[in-house]
């Protein structure tokens, strides 16, 4: 079942597309050094993307200077769009039953856009 739910977020659930523009903002970002931990918190927000169900991350807010300092510079620049993104979608499909699945995960993906440094990403058994 998982596997039939992510084939269908991946093609009607929009999980390509927001898979790809995380995938391309990383690239962006990693050509700096200043952004390559931006970038690679790219990175593991396209897999989540690309594939949520089945899939949760930890609930507590990171500790630790440097992983506050980047999740406020994230939240600042990106992580407030990014968050909006999701919860727009999540309303969109969230109009029609078989939509709400998707939407819950976008939910999600908002979430976790908000303050991703220190938020580890696991398989859910």
């Amino acid at each position: 079942m998982r596997t039939l739910l992510n084939l269908l977020w991946a093609l009607l659930g929009g999980g390509l597309v927001t898979a790809i523009e995380y995938v391309l903002a990383g690239l962006v970002l990693c050509l700096t050094i200043v952004g390559i931990p931006f970038g690679v918190q790219c990175f593991k927000l396209a897999g989540l993307a690309l594939f949520p169900f089945g899939k949760d991350f930890n609930d507590a807010r990171p500790r630790g200077v440097t992983n506050l300092a980047f999740n406020v510079i994230w939240l600042v620049l990106a992580g407030i769009w990014i968050c909006i993104t999701h919860l727009t979608l999540a309303l969109g499909l969230a109009v029609s039953i078989i939509g709400i699945p998707f939407a819950i995960q976008h939910v999600k993906l908002a979430m976790l856009a908000l303050m991703p440094f220190g938020v580890e990403v696991r398989e859910v058994r």
